[in-house]
Formats: structure tokens, C-alpha cells, sequence
């Protein structure tokens, strides 16, 4: 018998580690390859760990709640064959075991004599290279507490550390005078935001935690509000001829391509084809500068099923027809819903929509996400009387009505732009030719 490791693997680009849900096997239990063995979260998505080959759980490695690096082993299996402990992400190879001289080498750049060791209490989240740092730079508790962090629910990464003893350096240092000992003036405290109001609760409230997701939905809510002066447009759409060319295709493209043709990928068409009218409003904000995005990634607000919201992306949504938009929106809310997501597949967006519609909502205001400056949303399509202009002069008609609401950044884009962006989806979709193909 042989001993395999299995890694955390890699999760996408920026994604340096994550927090382990819930083992789905125990210690002792039998997995065959491929089995789902354990639930991760990133800032970003939960997903399943599958384990690549078969074999018997003899050590969990990373318990409920614990946090894993990419590429840190997760969990210790027992595997048929000989031989020692083996790696899933090195096809199989035997780890060498280095003799005392190397480990001795290695040992000692990596820890420097310390006279003092700063000790830490274990309020404070930090992973053993954080604090290895922290230690090495004689950075004490209550200066660490003042970092803020940009990992997993506000924990300090390597980044932050390392940006904060480059920033300590430059601080300027007060010059003591050699006529009396200057004594250190007391560090002020740190006020990141002001104190919450104290709640009162009355007998039978229930009390309720923010589960991880949530509380990840509340802080990006939060810092988009705080940093994004947001404005919003509104306007009302005859979506009738839309309406009329759905039900006359969505038959045939599922008996065809075996998808259902919802309402979003027309959307997301006419969204896509407005952005390329009006390019400044794909931009992020960095500083003083603009950026002006070269791809159309599409972000898709996406409600699941225990309550909470995620943003999957269509990547390079300009580059797909109406069938192409169809099968890869019908993909990512599947896998939203069902928890299949990759990290990845919540990157990159350059522009939301948001189809409040669903719930049978008229219209809402969106909240953009950061980094992007707008969003739009899409309300329920509703019958109502409607006047409109004929050669014979005007008509009341029963029509296909919806409202769009357009937020964006006031920051850089002005009325004019998120106006007339909004006016031309507005167009796209009013005017939708009944002989489209899909």
C-alpha cells in the first residue's frame, strides 16, 4: 500500500487559497476517483474537491473551517500499490527525502537567530507564513490588527504583510535629541468604521448568523455604495416583437439544440451590442485612470437557491451569436445553482445585468459592482394598453411592456452616457427584427 496526498488544487487566476466547507467522506471511508470528497469556498465560489484516484481516507488534513493553500495537502489517502507518499499534482512520483545537510541549508535563511519571538494571542487569523513574517519583522499584535486585509473574509495574505513592512519603512521617523530621551507617544487607535447601534431583541426573535456567502454579499455591498456615487436612469420598452419572436423559435432551438431560449441572451445581445456603441462604459477606475476594457464580459446576477446571489460571466459575449449566448447562459446558472462553479467562471466581468424581472419585480436600482461603473436591470414584461403612431394616425394596442433601470458610476459616466446607452438598448430591443436566426 502506498500513501497519497491530496492537494488543493489550482482554482483560477488570483486564487491563492480556500476555506474547507465540509468533508463529505470520513476518516476510514472508501472513495473511488472522481468522488466529490470535500466542499471548498473562495471569496469568489463553493465547489467540490474530486479526488483523482481511489483509495482509503486514512488522514483529513484540513478541518471544517480551516484554510488551505493551493497546492497544500488536504488529506492523506491509502492507495493500492508500493512505495511512499505520492502527490496528486506530480503524477505519482515519490517526494525525496532530503538528508540533514539539506534540510539544514534550507533551515537556516528561513529562520534567522530571534532574540525576542513576538508571541500572538490567536485572536487574529494568520497563516504560518504570515506570521513567520510578523515575526521576523518584530511586527507585534496590536500593529498587525491595523492591516487590512484583502484574503478570505478580511484575513492579512503575504501581499499585505509584505506592503505594510515596505510602507513601515517610509515612514518618517522622529529624530531624537541627544539633551533628554523621547518617549514613545501611544499609538491612536484605529477606527476602520463607526459602532453599530445596539440592536434590542424581544422574546421569540430568532437570531440568525450570516452564513460565509452572506457576509461576503454584505461587505462587497457595503465598499460598491461607499466607493461608486451611483446615478439611475429609467425607461419603458415595447418588447412585444421580442416576445412574438421567443415563442415563435423557442421550440425549435430546444428540439434542436436540446436548451431552453429564455428572455436573457436577446438581452444580453442588445446590452452587448450598446456597449460597442458606447465603449466608455465597459471602463474600470483605477486612481486618476481609466481603464477601457477590450473584451465584453457579461456578468449575469444569479439568485441560488439558499437565498444568496452570484455573479457568474459570460466571457467574451460580443464574440457569441443568440445560440452561442443561450448555451453559455443556460451553463453558468446551471452550475450557479447547483454549486459547479470554478472561480473563474466569477471573474472578469466588465457590465452586470441583473434580471429583477424574474420575481416579478417592475423595475429596481442595481448596485454596480466593483470594479465596474454601471449595471442594468431588467424587469417583468407586463400587458398594457399602449399608444401607438400609425399612417392612420394614433391607436391604443395592447402591447409588451418592460421597464430597464440603468445604474452607473457618476464618477465617469454622466447622464448623457448611461442615458443614451440605456436609450439604445432600449432601441435594440423595440425594434427586434422578427426574422432574427438562431
Amino acid at each position: 500500500m502506498a500513501e497519497y496526498k491530496l492537494l488543493l488544487p489550482s482554482m483560477g487566476e488570483g486564487v491563492m487559497e480556500a476555506t474547507v466547507i465540509t468533508w463529505l467522506f470520513n476518516e476510514g471511508d472508501q472513495v473511488k476517483e472522481d468522488d466529490s470528497v470535500v466542499e471548498i469556498a473562495t471569496d469568489k465560489v463553493d465547489s467540490d474537491v474530486p479526488t483523482p484516484v481511489s483509495g482509503k481516507i486514512v488522514k483529513i488534513l484540513k478541518q471544517k473551517d480551516e484554510v488551505a493553500k493551493v497546492g497544500e495537502a488536504i488529506a492523506i489517502l491509502e492507495i493500492e500499490g508500493e512505495g511512499g507518499s505520492t502527490a496528486s499534482e506530480e503524477g505519482k512520483t515519490e517526494t525525496p527525502t532530503p538528508d540533514a545537510e539539506t534540510i539544514k541549508a534550507i533551515e537556516e535563511p528561513l529562520n534567522p537567530t530571534v532574540t525576542s519571538p513576538v508571541e500572538f494571542s490567536g485572536d487574529l487569523y494568520l497563516s504560518p507564513l504570515v506570521k513567520s513574517i510578523a515575526q521576523q519583522e518584530n511586527i507585534s499584535e496590536s500593529e498587525l490588527k491595523t492591516i487590512k486585509g484583502s484574503g478570505l473574509e478580511g484575513r492579512i495574505t503575504k501581499e499585505d504583510i509584505l506592503s505594510h513592512v515596505s510602507n513601515r519603512g517610509n515612514q518618517p521617523q522622529a529624530v531624537p535629541q541627544q539633551s533628554a530621551p523621547v518617549q514613545a507617544a501611544p499609538t491612536p487607535p484605529v477606527v476602520t468604521s463607526a459602532p453599530a447601534s445596539t440592536i434590542s431583541v424581544a422574546a421569540g426573535d430568532e437570531i440568525i448568523p450570516m452564513d460565509r456567502m452572506r457576509k461576503i454579499i454584505a461587505e462587497n455591498m457595503v465598499k460598491a455604495k461607499h466607493i461608486a456615487p451611483h446615478v439611475t436612469s429609467f425607461i419603458e420598452t415595447d418588447v412585444t416583437n421580442v416576445v412574438k419572436w421567443r415563442a415563435k423559435n423557442k421550440d425549435m432551438f430546444e428540439k434542436r439544440e436540446g436548451e431552453k431560449l429564455t428572455f436573457m441572451p436577446i438581452f444580453v445581445k442588445a446590452i452587448v451590442k450598446a456597449i460597442q456603441d458606447f465603449p466608455m462604459i465597459n471602463v474600470s477606475i483605477n486612481g486618476d485612470n481609466i481603464i477601457k476594457k477590450k473584451n465584453i464580459n457579461i456578468g449575469m446576477a444569479t439568485a441560488l437557491p439558499d437565498g444568496n446571489l452570484i455573479v457568474p460571466v459570460i466571457k467574451n459575449a460580443d464574440q457569441l451569436s443568440l445560440s452561442g449566448l443561450a448555451k453559455a447562459i443556460n451553463d453558468l446558472a446551471y452550475r450557479a445553482r447547483n454549486k459547479k462553479l470554478r472561480p473563474e467562471d466569477t471573474q472578469g466581468a466588465t457590465y452586470t445585468i441583473s434580471n429583477v424581472g424574474s420575481f416579478g419585480n417592475l423595475m429596481g436600482t442595481p448596485i454596480i459592482p466593483q470594479p465596474q461603473v454601471a449595471i442594468m436591470a431588467i424587469g417583468a414584461i407586463v400587458k398594457k394598453p399602449a399608444v401607438l403612431e400609425t399612417k392612420d394616425g394614433d391607436v391604443i394596442a395592447i402591447r409588451q411592456l418592460m421597464f430597464m433601470s440603468h445604474s452607473y458610476d457618476h464618477r465617469v459616466v454622466d447622464g448623457s452616457l448611461g442615458g443614451m446607452m440605456l436609450k439604445h438598448v432600449h432601441d435594440y430591443l423595440q425594434n427586434w427584427d422578427l426574422n432574427t436566426e438562431i
